[in-house]
């Protein structure tokens, strides 16, 4: 819950189905309840966000978090977070880039589109479940704007 009494909903964006397997149940694991929308295309999350006539405005008012893969089979997540960024209901968002991506580049590029978190994926499944328990405690205090 944010202080307005919303409740916050994670959008993940993520293809690889073990990955977001591993993200949801070690997110769960760090004692956070809240819903998660799992997308794996670029074009289903933003059809979600940005909803029917695409303005975003039928998201207004919903705290979302988004969890952003950028390696995806349909679209790249530097262009998801330049869209959600660029569009006034969806650009107080939070966004998460969670990606196996460490180039340090790409790392600046997501931080000048206006990610606030940019993690790189650990390669071994022990370090990679660790790194999204402690992403789940972070969002367990983290505050979450609501949509205007």
């Amino acid at each position: 819950m944010t202080p307005n009494g919303h409740p916050v909903s994670i959008v993940m964006i993520e293809d690889d189905e073990g990955h977001a397997r591993l993200i949801e149940r070690n997110i769960r694991r760090a004692g956070v309840n809240n819903e998660i929308l799992p997308f794996r295309t670029g074009a289903e999350a933003l059809n979600y966000l940005f909803g029917p006539d695409g303005s975003g405005q039928g998201n207004s008012g919903r705290c979302l978090l988004v969890l952003l893969d950028l390696n995806l089979p349909d679209m790249g997540g530097i262009e998801i977070l330049r869209r959600l960024k660029a569009n006034v209901h969806t650009r107080g968002c939070p966004v998460v880039v969670l990606t196996t991506t460490d180039d340090s580049h790409e790392i600046q590029r997501c931080y000048d589109l206006g990610a606030n978190v940019y993690i790189t994926k650990p390669v071994d499944y022990d370090g990679f479940a660790n790194a999204v328990r402690q992403l789940g405690l972070f969002f367990a205090v983290m505050q979450v704007p609501a949509s205007p």
